[in-house]
């Protein structure tokens, strides 16, 4: 792919002036990319209803054809363009949680092209609640599909120099808005049925739509070879940092630092640089070594500042050099759900169980192939 010059356009998050925004909306409506903050990770976006726009999208990010794309919207008004009919179900959820990191999967329209869905007859939809990209899709006019902003595989960015680390050269406008507030990607609900399936935890919690429906399927975490994923998330192996990740498991913080020190001993004995993430006390019961590099998750085991800090996390243990990372799990219950997700997927990567989180100990090699 020709290289370009990529303008990077810094906004306030809250208040963004439309003056600064306009080249990028105009970028959208000519069928270029533009990189955006949304609450949960910055998006890559396309004119979801241009099929050259969109397949720039799957060229510059190395993405699978038949993974989807969720397509952003500014307002509820805007739904009727894509979809071919609104349940009254996912009109309860649309007033409970919409903006918001929520995606809705619904019947199609025919305007959408089949590229956006991987060819099937349904659409995941979702109004972001971040002020920059709803102002951005207002700005521009078109509904904007947008997978997030990074080459296929790797962790999401939830700062902007995380999508110029991967995308620079590739894309015409990066729009900085800071970090993202949520930092894991939005809750993916097939609403199709009588009963809502989630397809990919986020931070709309399984309590909480079952709290709105009555009840609540959760799909399996996978999709098998050949079969085409109804959202983004079930097929593909995501989030890997060049580092191996295991997974600290254990039902206390104490417990999960002992299993920690068990799969350092080893490692650290090849003199093996590695990084650990968890939170506060965690990282205090571990005895490292004086090249060990620790990132902090919080003063507490807490699932939401995690997710805030976990794809940064990633990248910077990387670029610290880092071989291995050895991460704390967390209870795999409400926005649980979605840290432990993310970071399974993280480890599958590597060849780690991404079902039961149970971690081998690497052998020696090379860590960053």
């Amino acid at each position: 792919m020709a290289n370009i010059v990529t303008k990077t356009i810094r906004v306030q998050p809250e208040a963004p002036d439309d003056q600064l925004l306009m080249p990028a909306a105009q970028a959208l409506r000519e069928g270029r990319l533009v990189a955006f903050p949304t609450e949960t990770v910055y998006g890559l976006g396309a004119n979801a209803l241009d099929p050259a726009a969109v397949a720039s999208i799957f060229a510059v990010k190395g993405r699978p054809a038949d993974n989807p794309l969720i397509v952003h919207i500014a307002s509820v008004n805007d739904l009727a363009l894509l979809v071919s009919s609104v349940p009254p179900l996912a009109i309860k959820l649309l007033d409970a949680f919409s903006p918001g990191p929520l995606t809705l999967v619904l019947p199609k329209s025919f305007v959408v092209p089949d590229l956006v869905t991987a060819g099937l007859a349904t659409v995941a939809v979702r109004i972001p609640a971040h002020p920059v990209a709803r102002r951005l899709i207002e700005l521009a006019g078109v509904p904007v599909a947008a997978p997030s902003a990074n080459r296929s595989g790797r962790p999401s960015p939830t700062q902007s120099w995380h999508v110029e680390e991967d995308l620079n050269g590739r894309i015409p406008f990066i729009i900085d808005a800071g970090s993202c507030d949520v930092g894991v990607e939005s809750t993916v609900v097939d609403v199709t049925g009588s009963v809502p399936v989630i397809l990919r935890p986020g931070a709309v919690t399984a309590a909480e739509i079952k709290a709105i429906a009555g009840s609540v399927i959760e799909a399996g975490r996978s999709v098998a070879d050949g079969q085409t994923p109804r959202s983004p998330g079930m097929k593909y192996r995501h989030y890997a940092p060049k580092a191996i990740v295991l997974i600290a498991e254990g039902i206390s913080v104490q417990d999960r630092a002992d299993y920690a020190g068990r799969l350092a001993a080893p490692l650290q004995d090849k003199g093996l640089i590695l990084g650990f993430l968890g939170c506060r006390p965690f990282l205090d019961f571990l005895r490292l070594s004086d090249q060990a590099i620790i990132i902090s998750t919080g003063e507490q085991p807490d699932a939401h500042s995690a997710s805030r800090i976990l794809f940064d996390a990633l990248r910077r243990l990387d670029q610290a050099g880092v071989s291995v990372i050895i991460a704390e799990a967390l209870p795999n219950q409400g926005m649980g759900q979605a840290y432990m997700n993310r970071l399974r997927k993280a480890a599958s990567a590597h060849g780690q169980n991404p079902d039961n989180g149970q971690p081998g100990i690497p052998d020696g090699g090379d860590y960053h192939a």
